[in-house]
């Protein structure tokens, strides 16, 4: 299977996320793939010398553009699964047979790691609160209940990592998951640990945040919608 970090200016944190990916998951090998989007700071270097396999945009297109290139080189590489989550320190990698259990027993083909039912570590107010207002608004699009529709941490199928679309550059998690529930993948949500970061910040500025992802939220489930009927 196939753990993607998708990384920008991330030096001061990665080698030691990255040394906590498990070697195998469930008997099978994991590779480690980083997605190195745009950095200036040495990220790529650190990820080679770690071990990791390294893929690189030659400049910052965004988050969304990072999952979706680690994505296709998943599918690429033929994983049964694909995992991806932030290298900031925030989610612990060492979580990652959690996550895999729906898929691996057949559950669910898109995963995603809960941090408000599981343990959340001194979240900033303004953040939880933002957290929240955008996960009432994926559910309403979405059509059910979630707990969690911003986490960093979530596992794909590998048809689902295959079928996956993701339209906006700027970030992937609620059109991801308004693309694939509306489309009828099979969908969980497994209880995380969470830490805030503590080095480096987030490109998150909640203004700009909604005025971006809200229009392609709305594009997201329309599409999905029109591709399930």
């Amino acid at each position: 299977m196939v753990v993607i970090f998708p990384v920008h200016n991330e030096a001061a944190t990665l080698a030691a996320v990255l040394r906590r990916v498990p070697r195998q998951a469930f008997g099978r090998p994991v590779v480690t793939l980083v997605v190195d989007d745009g950095s200036t700071d040495g990220s790529g270097d650190i990820a080679v010398a770690e071990g990791a396999k390294l893929t690189a945009h030659d400049s910052n297109r965004g988050l969304g553009a990072a999952v979706r290139t680690g994505l296709a080189e998943a599918v690429s590489l033929r994983a049964w699964a694909a995992a991806f989550l932030d290298a900031d320190g925030e989610y612990d990698p060492a979580e990652l047979e959690a996550l895999l259990r729906p898929v691996e027993r057949n559950e669910a083909d898109y995963v995603v790691g809960s941090r408000f039912d599981g343990e959340i570590a001194s979240m900033l107010l303004h953040r939880r609160l933002g957290n929240h207002v955008l996960t009432v608004l994926t559910s309403v699009l979405a059509r059910r209940r979630l707990s969690d529709a911003q986490s960093g941490f979530r596992v794909l199928s590998a048809r689902a990592a295959a079928s996956a679309v993701i339209i906006h550059d700027y970030n992937y998690a609620q059109v991801l998951t308004l693309d694939l529930l509306t489309r009828g993948f099979r969908y969980a949500e497994v209880p995380i640990s969470y830490s805030r970061r503590r080095d480096g910040q987030s490109f998150v500025k909640l203004g700009r945040y909604l005025r971006l992802v809200l229009p392609a939220m709305v594009r997201a489930a329309r599409a999905g919608q029109t591709a399930a009927t």
